[in-house]
């Protein structure tokens, strides 16, 4: 009997790349004179000593996951959601409307838009049921997954946002770049507005097409909004005072919205969950419901930072990034970099997890060719996410919400992932230099 290949977890492929990156840094590193052992034990320190550089980095990772996640469990959330579901008259209107908040959501917020697109699917779902309506569930669902395709564009995208701090861990060599040349850019806001429009194009095109009626498994319990319950009001007098103070930051930065980092998002968004739950022991409650889903960010990021500390401190960084500027060359360097963040995104689903293995050697590697920075940074974000459409990590939560099998969502992605493709490698063709 023939055993099935079973694909390694995020986890063990952390664990690969580590011993790859370990390998590679004792073949192509090791001084002349030096033994192998001797070196060997030199590399592990080089790892050990990069494990805990990323510790500020790998909490605001978790942070902005769970807030966004928590913030879609809230009570006003659910009801919006609620009355958007009962509007719904047919299928055109049931894949248009989830595809749209789930990327309203993600451009916002990545676990809130993940989170978003995946109860408002499923209230579709509970809808058609009620109401007898002929919707096609799975590509409903594969609208609500949207949201990952254009989350590293927007306000909680990881290396546009880490960056924007101050003394980052690449700021000896980009320096400070704000959100103003990255997110909020005319490159980055066109390209995006394109990309909403053909995607729009896309679903309703795909929502016209006939369907065979699906029988919608909504066995499992969900939890609700309701569940969270609290009597006081701490958290609707602490969420004020939060919100207040973000609100201060916009009203004296007169234009200037180089405030805006990981920091700033982590904290509006916890204003707002604090003020939508209104009762701080609920928002406890929800949090801790939505904190299971940072676990692997929590375990893997450690060993994305020892690999980071086993290239930079090894001298394999610049290694690296001297053979890509060797082998592409100014003018093909930018959309190699984006097909190159497409695929590694198969191995690293993390994008906060891959810019800390590629964002170095790609920032070297363009400022060795005068390419503008903020726009290689766009490039890598594009590249990160468009491949979220085929891989399947952060699409679990979505299934287990929706109940739809993996299979059933993929076949309708891998047409958003063609858009994707099209969209974002035009536009790094044509804008980045």
């Amino acid at each position: 009997m023939k055993k099935k290949f079973r694909f390694p977890s995020t986890f063990e492929i952390a664990l690969l790349l580590s011993l790859i990156v370990f390998i590679a840094t004792i073949g192509f590193t090791r001084p002349e004179g030096d033994t192998y052992g001797h070196y060997l034990l030199e590399v592990g320190q080089f790892w050990k000593k990069g494990f805990w550089e990323l510790l500020e980095f790998t909490m605001q990772m978790v942070l902005i996951l769970v807030l966004g996640h928590t913030l879609a469990l809230s009570k006003p959330v659910e009801q919006g959601l609620n009355f958007i579901a009962d509007s719904v008259k047919n299928n055109t209107e049931a894949v248009l409307l989830t595809g749209s908040l789930a990327l309203v959501g993600g451009y916002l917020n990545w676990g809130f838009g993940l989170i978003l697109g995946a109860i408002m699917a499923r209230k579709i779902g509970e809808v058609a049921q009620q109401k007898s309506l002929k919707v096609n569930y799975p590509l409903v669902g594969a609208a609500g997954y949207l949201g990952m395709m254009v989350w590293h564009g927007g306000f909680s995208g990881s290396a546009t946002l880490k960056v924007a701090e101050q003394n980052h861990f690449l700021s000896d060599l980009t320096g400070v770049i704000s959100v103003q040349e990255t997110v909020l850019s005319n490159f980055n806001l066109w390209v995006n507005l394109f990309l909403v429009l053909t995607i729009m194009l896309m679903m309703f095109l795909l929502s016209r097409r006939s369907f065979k009626a699906n029988s919608i498994d909504l066995l499992k319990k969900q939890q609700k909004a309701t569940s969270f319950k609290g009597r006081d009001k701490i958290g609707l007098i602490l969420g004020l005072l939060m919100l207040i103070l973000v609100f201060t930051d916009f009203w004296s930065a007169e234009g200037d919205w180089s405030f805006i980092d990981l920091n700033f998002v982590n904290f509006a968004l916890l204003g707002t969950g604090l003020l939508l739950f209104r009762s701080l022991g609920a928002y406890v409650k929800a949090l801790s419901s939505a904190l299971r889903g940072a676990t692997d960010i929590i375990i893997q990021f450690p060993f994305y930072a020892g690999i980071l500390g086993m290239m930079k401190y090894s001298g394999l960084l610049l290694l690296l990034a001297d053979d890509m500027v060797l082998r592409s060359g100014r003018d093909f360097f930018p959309i190699l970099s984006f097909l190159s963040a497409a695929f590694v995104n198969f191995f690293v689903p993390s994008g906060g997890g891959q810019w800390a293995i590629q964002g170095p050697i790609m920032m070297e590697a363009a400022l060795k060719m005068g390419i503008n920075l903020p726009k290689m940074i766009m490039a890598f974000t594009y590249g990160d996410q468009v491949t979220n459409m085929l891989q399947p990590f952060w699409a679990l939560p979505l299934l287990s919400i929706t109940g739809i099998p993996a299979k059933e969502i993929f076949k309708y992605t891998v047409c958003f992932f063609m858009i994707g493709l099209l969209v974002f490698g035009l536009g790094v063709w044509i804008y980045v230099n």
